[in-house]
């Protein structure tokens, strides 16, 4: 998914106003990612206070941590880019029963987890990482999904 598109899914809206998107966004920028990029975003336990947003550029995974009230100054963003070699992953588990779908999956530490429709964005996003650690395009996600259940 877009970021434009994850502010229209965030379980609390004031966590993805335009006024905390521009922070992220300008983060995203100065690491070096595209405007608008295709990123995952763990909304976290409380994602009125702070979010985590990982977006894949082809020099490496950027993270960016969103606080979203930061008394007397605003949301604030603080982001760092970790070059491909050395992005940490953990191992990619899915479980299949019948129609049903589960996925669990760790990037830099952030947890991504998903549940049917939830899995198929999921899966989409590590293939994506996938694709940029081996140098490859990402591959086009036909699936547009609102996943929310992620933890920071």
């Amino acid at each position: 998914m877009r970021l434009s598109e994850w502010g229209a899914v965030a379980p609390i809206p004031a966590a993805a106003s335009p006024k905390v998107l521009a922070v992220a966004e300008a983060t995203l920028a100065t690491l070096g990612a595209t405007p608008d990029p295709d990123c995952w975003v763990a909304w976290g336990e409380d994602p009125g206070v702070r979010w985590v947003l990982l977006a894949a550029t082809p020099a490496g995974l950027v993270t960016v941590h969103v606080r979203v009230i930061v008394p007397q100054e605003g949301p604030r963003a603080a982001g760092k880019l970790v070059r491909w070699p050395r992005v940490q992953l953990g191992d990619v588990q899915v479980e299949v029963q019948g129609a049903h779908r589960i996925i669990s999956a760790t990037v830099e530490g952030v947890v991504l987890r998903g549940v049917d429709a939830d899995a198929d964005a999921v899966g989409a996003f590590i293939q994506g990482v996938f694709a940029a650690i081996d140098g490859r395009p990402s591959p086009v996600s036909a699936v547009s999904s609102s996943p929310v259940t992620t933890e920071a």
